[in-house]
């Protein structure tokens, strides 16, 4: 039997990092608060099980989004959790079984629900979306009546809670020359009384002591913070050491709130070579070197998670220093400047995403690169890569 294998690429998780940044957030809030930890996407990308594993007593709640996922946390975990995704009725039934808080799309699934409830002679929770001004899932306010009295129909629905999400709490102005940070909080602040009239509807309706919640973890830092306004927050990307933002990274630049990234993206230099001046490099003939060129061959491609956008223009780490892509990312391989390194080997270390010595790439430095978000680098990395708690 062979031990100690070392596999050629892999995910390396922190377990001090993700219990530290939990804490933190807990610091954070007011005591007596109840935390959702958000494990949906495969724990942002991050290995979701492998996440259960760690937070478990750290958490009052989990949140998946799919059926398949419930499955897959039910192999590890009894804990209570949120599904908020959509469920098709052909999957209900498994839903129920596995155990879980629902939310409600419709009247209809309401009434599914309801009957798939009867048949296992539960009572099925749930928590009711509301669309505060969000524009996506959820009940506008003005469905809510209806809804309710269906609600007080269905003898074997539990209704628990009531819910929304932010649009844009997090968001800001950057000034480029000032650096100066603005923010505009109006419609924020819209959603806010439109939830609580929904809460006040909900109460009109004999719906009393449910449970609230509208912030994730952009909102316990803008909105929630140690005042305890509701009982629930959802915490998601906070709790991989990720910001929502980087105003709200500025906002707690001097706190001390201190947030460590789990999350490091491991491969080997698979072999090094020289090219002449004139030399094209990948498909598409995009780069052309200006002179000879020494590079490096990397065993990632976008079937991993490594963006194609970042052809001709994302680095990596080797030896301590950023090496620069050159050409077009493959599906399994892309190609690094090494010229200024004389003494790269294959299966030298190769850090496509975290710190290697006093340098590091940070799932922002790389949005910023292709134009997204630091939440779409880190949940695209594939769930086949291996992951490696350390």
């Amino acid at each position: 039997m062979i031990k100690n294998i070392s596999p050629l690429s892999f995910v390396e998780l922190s377990r001090k990092n993700l219990i530290n940044n939990i804490k933190q957030f807990k610091s954070l809030t007011k005591i007596g608060t109840k935390f959702i930890v958000v494990i949906k996407g495969n724990a942002y990308g991050h290995g979701q099980n492998f996440m259960v594993q760690i937070l478990e007593p750290y958490t009052d709640y989990f949140q998946i989004d799919s059926v398949e996922e419930l499955r897959i946390l039910r192999k590890v975990s009894n804990k209570e959790a949120f599904l908020f995704g959509f469920v098709q009725k052909i999957d209900l039934l498994n839903a129920l079984s596995l155990g879980c808080i629902l939310t409600v799309f419709s009247i209809e699934q309401l009434t599914e629900i309801n009957k798939v409830a009867e048949k296992l002679k539960i009572r099925q929770e749930i928590h009711v979306s509301v669309d505060a001004y969000l524009g996506r899932e959820g009940f506008l306010l003005s469905e809510l009546p209806k809804l309710f009295q269906e609600i007080r129909k269905c003898k074997n629905i539990k209704f628990s809670g009531i819910y929304a999400h932010f649009a844009n709490i997090e968001d800001t102005r950057l000034s480029e020359q000032s650096f100066e940070r603005t923010t505009n909080l109006t419609h924020a602040h819209k959603q806010i009384n439109e939830y609580k009239r929904a809460l006040e509807l909900a109460e009109k309706f004999g719906f009393k002591n449910l449970q609230t919640h509208i912030s994730s973890t952009s909102g316990i830092l803008a909105y929630e913070k140690t005042k305890g306004i509701h009982g629930l927050v959802r915490l998601g990307i906070g709790t991989y050491g990720l910001w929502p933002s980087k105003y709200l990274k500025l906002t707690y630049k001097n706190s001390d709130l201190d947030l460590k990234p789990v999350l490091s993206w491991k491969t080997k230099v698979a072999q090094v070579k020289t090219l002449p001046k004139g030399n094209t490099i990948g498909y598409g003939l995009t780069y052309k070197t200006k002179k000879e060129t020494r590079i490096a061959i990397i065993p990632q491609g976008y079937a991993d998670g490594v963006d194609r956008g970042l052809s001709n223009k994302g680095e990596v780490l080797i030896r301590g220093t950023k090496c620069r892509i050159l050409g077009r990312v493959s599906m399994n391989m892309f190609v690094v400047d090494v010229s200024h390194l004389p003494k790269i080997k294959v299966e030298d270390e190769v850090v496509i995403l975290g710190s290697q010595g006093e340098k590091k790439i940070t799932a922002e430095g790389i949005a910023a690169k292709i134009g997204t978000i630091n939440y779409e680098i880190t949940t695209r990395i594939s769930a086949l890569l291996p992951r490696v708690v350390v």
